[in-house]
């Protein structure tokens, strides 16, 4: 949850809603087999996206996410189409600034034949 001091008074986004916003920009992102790595599970779990962690970075927010990628796909792409479309999903649905966003990498999906 991320809480923030405006002249309404004290304001509250929760991780849910989070989860979504940035859930949702990368699925969008070519390459993508899943989110939450080898040890959360990929995807969608009881409703939330997993893989997904916010935290305050000065006045402004620091995103982390955790992906797996299909095999064969250009890792470095994948990477700068998350970073552009995750800051641009933040700052449009919340209106603060996104400072960072880190992906990692946590494996490599092959496809079965």
């Amino acid at each position: 949850m991320v809480r923030l001091e405006s002249h309404l008074g004290l304001i509250e986004v929760s991780q849910d809603y989070f989860d979504e916003v940035i859930g949702s920009a990368v699925k969008g992102c070519f390459g993508v087999a899943g989110m939450g790595g080898r040890r959360r599970g990929m995807g969608l779990q009881r409703g939330r996206f997993q893989g997904v962690r916010i935290y305050r970075e000065g006045k402004g927010l620091s995103v982390d996410v955790r992906i797996l990628v299909n095999y064969g796909r250009n890792i470095a792409a994948i990477v700068r189409c998350i970073h552009s479309r995750v800051a641009y999903a933040v700052e449009t649905a919340t209106g603060l600034e996104v400072r960072k966003v880190n992906v990692f990498v946590d494996g490599i999906l092959h496809k079965e034949a």
